[in-house]
């Protein structure tokens, strides 16, 4: 079966090689040079104020605006290439495989930072899709980037979170969120993962199901977060 995969992925490169999604270049989404052009973040910023932390967990003064211990994110939304990847990655026609690419990007940020957490009893888990957006993408983003992290930091998965409700524009999310893996959770760190963190509303109530549910911590990953003051929809 392996071999059988690894034979149709070949043959699949050769029919539609993969291009440089901004060079154009052959061989990958994002060639070396292109991926050079990038600015990967070395520090981290509080998930609630913005404010750069030297440990990179929240700070004091957010503790209580925020289930999240802690974020990190690999570069800013504002950047051209970056809104570019994450968007040819989730909107028609969707480029699955790009998962790799946006995972490596979380990597070299977190090989840029001097206090990146203790991977002990840790567990990866990813900001779960309502059934009608997965049917209609085919496949949740965010997993598939936990994933290609996982298999990379090897740190399980664990598919711990379901979407209960469709997103309503201003709207409440409290009962959005449920935990359905609980054992593999509890008094582990988990690593909490999603595309672009924006006001961190969505993170910050999986955060407060997955630590109502026994995790020790909880942390926020993205491959980008959006530069803007918070709504107060962000405030517990």
């Amino acid at each position: 079966m392996l071999k059988t995969t690894k034979a149709k992925n070949i043959l699949m490169d050769i029919l539609f090689p993969k291009l440089c999604l901004n060079c154009q270049k052959e061989g990958s989404y994002l060639c070396k040079d292109c991926f050079s052009l990038i600015d990967i973040l070395e520090c981290q910023f509080c998930p609630a104020c913005q404010k750069r932390v030297a440990d990179g967990r929240t700070c004091p003064k957010c503790s209580q605006k925020t289930k999240l211990d802690g974020l990190y994110f690999a570069s800013s939304y504002q950047d051209k290439l970056i809104k570019k990847l994450i968007s040819k990655f989730k909107d028609k026609p969707f480029i699955k495989d790009l998962s790799e690419t946006l995972s490596l990007l979380i990597i070299a940020h977190f090989h840029r930072l001097d206090n990146f957490q203790s991977l002990e009893k840790s567990v990866f888990t990813s900001v779960p899709l309502h059934k009608k957006q997965l049917k209609k993408r085919g496949f949740n983003q965010s997993k598939e980037i936990a994933k290609e992290l996982s298999k990379t930091l090897e740190i399980p998965f664990v598919d711990a979170l379901v979407k209960t409700l469709p997103l309503q524009q201003g709207k409440s999310l409290e009962g959005t969120f449920l935990c359905k893996d609980i054992k593999k959770i509890q008094d582990k760190k988990v690593f909490l993962v999603d595309d672009v963190f924006i006001t961190g509303a969505t993170m910050n109530e999986c955060a407060k199901i997955l630590k109502k549910s026994g995790a020790k911590e909880v942390w926020g990953i993205a491959v980008a977060r959006e530069e803007q003051l918070f709504s107060n929809s962000f405030l517990i």
